[in-house]
């Protein structure tokens, strides 16, 4: 027999290679995923890599971003840097709580109304009426009748953000129902419950998971506009909101203090929109062939 020479042994693609594949093949998922875990990251790892983000030391107030203070200081000397990396971490709660619930309620609210005609009569004229009402006023109401806190900002969230997730789902339900498949699953004696989890609710997946980064997105909107104005969590909890309504009023004199938790506000958002787009490209299955 001759012998294999090392030419003829095809070589396994080293990881360099795969991550240069990667990123040609999928640049959105691979960036907009690499931001995103090296944030939550910084959120995790929050109370090791920083220092306490309450602690007071007036004799530091407004101080420049340097070698001590790497993101300054705010007006009453706290350390900006531990401000932000603190307050990514109410974000990134806020954010994947709100696309969780939102996307589990709406998906079963969602399925209900596209294959159950008199229950979307009446789930579908509720969710026009939630989504008649803007979704930051509607948020403040119910915070302002409760008293403030994350739990009561997670509810006042997803509440406007569920018909979104419903109408969504409910088209995407309509359109199935049309399918052959379906109309086969039916004449074979398959209905109700089993035809909904066995055959409907695996083909809602793709654009749920691409409407959850979305709702994500706007959640930690949401969630920093409403901190902003004092509706949101307690001033005592850092959150790139109040963050940034604490230092407007020294602006000019510490621009680092709004400038700052504002990037890190935009990049989150950008790093979620690109992860979102991404997967839409990935699971659509036309796009997916002309890329």
């Amino acid at each position: 027999m001759a012998a294999v020479t090392d030419a003829a042994v095809p070589r396994a693609p080293s990881l360099l290679a795969k991550t240069g594949t990667a990123i040609r093949r999928n640049p959105t998922i691979f960036f907009g995923g690499a931001i995103l875990l090296i944030l939550v990251a910084l959120a995790a790892l929050a109370p090791w890599i920083t220092g306490d983000p309450l602690k007071l030391t007036p004799s530091q107030r407004l101080r420049p971003p340097s070698e001590r203070w790497w993101f300054g200081t705010d007006q009453y000397g706290r350390d900006v840097f531990a401000r932000t990396i603190h307050g990514a971490r109410v974000s990134l709660v806020v954010g994947l709580s709100v696309a969780a619930f939102a996307s589990v309620i709406g998906l079963t609210l969602g399925l209900l109304c596209g294959y159950f005609r008199k229950v979307d009569a009446i789930v579908m004229r509720v969710m026009d009426g939630i989504m008649s009402i803007p979704s930051i006023l509607l948020a403040i109401a119910l915070i302002t009748l409760t008293r403030p806190g994350l739990g009561i900002v997670l509810v006042a969230i997803v509440i406007p953000e569920v018909p979104r997730v419903v109408r969504l789902t409910r088209s995407v339900v309509l359109s199935i129902r049309s399918q052959p498949y379906i109309e086969s699953a039916i004449s074979g004696g398959t209905r109700g419950a089993k035809l909904l989890i066995r055959h409907i609710l695996p083909n809602t997946m793709a654009p749920l998971i691409v409407q959850a980064t979305y709702v994500c997105a706007s959640a930690m909107l949401v969630e920093a506009g409403l901190s902003f104005l004092g509706a949101g969590v307690p001033p005592e909890i850092p959150s790139w909101g109040n963050i940034i309504s604490q230092g407007r009023a020294f602006f000019q004199i510490a621009p680092w203090s709004i400038l700052i938790p504002g990037a890190f506000l935009t990049l989150t958002v950008l790093a979620v929109n690109l992860l979102g787009d991404g997967l839409r490209d990935r699971l659509d299955p036309r796009l997916s062939r002309r890329m």
